[in-house]
C-alpha cells in the first residue's frame, strides 16, 4: 500500500511529491498519465517566478530541473490515466485505466483546471504567439503596446484592469451589451481611461503570421466589421475544472465542492474528507500561478505527513 499517491504532475504535484519523499515517505507515486511539468511547459519564457530570470529557458526547462530534483529523492512517477479516487475505509483506492486498482492511505489531488477556448478562428494557431489565457504571466511583454482582452465575467474584467497598468491601451470586448462581473469591477474598469470598452461585438478572427499575432478581426450586432491592429489578445472566458477523478459511481463528487466544480479547502489544503488533499489550480480561489501552485503542494505534503503519522 502506497503512503500517499499524487494525482497530477503540475507544480503542485511536483513539489508534493518532494516534500513527501524528502519528509521521509518512502511509498509515493505520482500519477500522470504524460510527462510531469502541467501548463507552464507551454510558455516560451519564465520571467516572474523568483529566482529564475534565464530568457533564454522555456518553460519546459523550467520545469526539467523541478523533475529531476523530485525524481531525486525517490518519487516515482507511473503513466497512467486515472479515472476514480475511492475511499475504503480510513484509505483510498485509485482506479486505473487499463490497471488493477492502487490502494493508498492517503491522496493529494492536483489534477488542475483548463482555460476554456473561445473558438475563434486562429485562436488555436496563435496559443502562445499572441493569444494567451494569463495576464500576470504574459502581460509585461506588452508593455506600453495596445492588447485586447475577450470575455464579460469578474476574470476578463479584473485581468483587463491589471493589463491597462501596463499596457497603453485595452480593448474590453464583450459579445453581449453588459456584464457578468461585479457592480464594483464594472464601474473600476469604466472609470480607467485606457480601456476601451466594446459591447454587443464578437472576435471572428485572430490575424497573424510567423511573428505572430498582428490584430483580430470584429462583428457588432449590425454585421459591421472592423479590424484593430494589435499584437496580442487576453482570452478570460471561464476555466474547466479536471475534477472527475472525483467524481462517484453516483455521479457526485468524492469530497465538497463549489457550483464552479472547485474543490473546498481550508488553508492546510484539507478537502471535507479525511486523508484527502487538494492543492494548485483545482481548489477553490486558486491564483493560477506556478509559485502558488507549488506554495499549496508543500503545504498539502506536510499535513500528509502530519496526518500519516497521527495514524500510526
Amino acid at each position: 500500500m502506497l503512503d500517499c499517491a499524487i494525482i497530477g504532475g503540475g507544480p503542485a504535484g511536483l513539489t508534493a511529491g518532494l516534500y513527501t519523499t524528502r519528509g521521509g515517505l518512502k511509498n509515493v507515486v505520482l500519477f500522470e498519465k504524460g510527462l510531469p511539468g502541467g501548463q507552464i511547459t507551454q510558455s516560451s519564457e519564465i520571467e516572474n517566478y523568483p529566482g529564475f530570470f534565464d530568457h533564454t529557458k522555456s518553460g519546459m526547462d523550467f520545469m526539467d530541473n523541478w523533475q529531476k530534483q523530485c525524481f531525486s529523492f525517490g518519487l516515482e512517477h507511473r503513466m497512467g490515466e486515472v479515472l476514480q479516487i475511492q475511499k475504503n475505509g480510513e484509505n483510498f483506492s485509485i482506479q486505473i485505466a487499463g490497471k488493477d486498482p492502487v490502494a493508498t492511505k492517503s491522496v493529494i489531488v492536483c489534477t488542475g483546471s483548463t482555460p476554456k477556448r473561445a473558438g475563434v478562428l486562429g485562436e488555436d494557431e496563435f496559443f502562445g504567439k499572441g493569444v494567451s489565457t494569463c495576464a500576470t504571466c504574459d502581460g509585461f511583454f506588452y508593455k506600453n503596446k495596445e492588447v485586447a482582452v475577450l470575455g464579460g465575467g469578474d476574470t476578463a474584467l479584473e485581468e483587463a484592469y491589471y493589463l491597462s497598468n501596463i499596457c497603453s491601451k485595452v480593448y474590453l470586448i464583450h459579445r453581449r451589451d453588459s456584464f457578468r462581473a461585479a457592480p464594483s469591477t464594472v464601474q473600476r474598469v469604466q472609470n480607467k481611461e485606457n480601456i476601451e470598452i466594446i459591447l454587443d461585438t464578437t472576435v471572428t478572427q485572430i490575424l497573424g503570421d510567423d511573428m505572430g499575432v498582428n490584430g483580430i478581426l470584429l462583428k457588432d450586432k449590425n454585421e459591421s466589421e472592423t479590424k484593430l491592429e494589435i499584437p496580442g489578445i487576453f482570452v478570460f472566458v471561464g476555466h474547466n475544472v479536471n475534477n472527475s477523478v472525483l467524481k462517484t459511481s453516483e455521479n457526485n463528487f468524492l469530497c465538497d465542492v463549489n457550483e464552479q466544480g472547485q474543490v473546498i479547502v481550508n488553508l492546510k489544503m484539507h478537502t471535507s474528507v479525511e486523508g484527502l488533499f487538494a492543492a494548485g489550480d483545482i481548489r477553490i480561489d486558486a491564483p493560477k500561478q506556478v509559485i502558488s501552485a507549488a506554495g499549496d503542494g508543500a503545504i498539502a505534503a506536510l499535513e500528509v505527513i502530519s496526518h500519516l503519522q497521527e495514524r500510526s
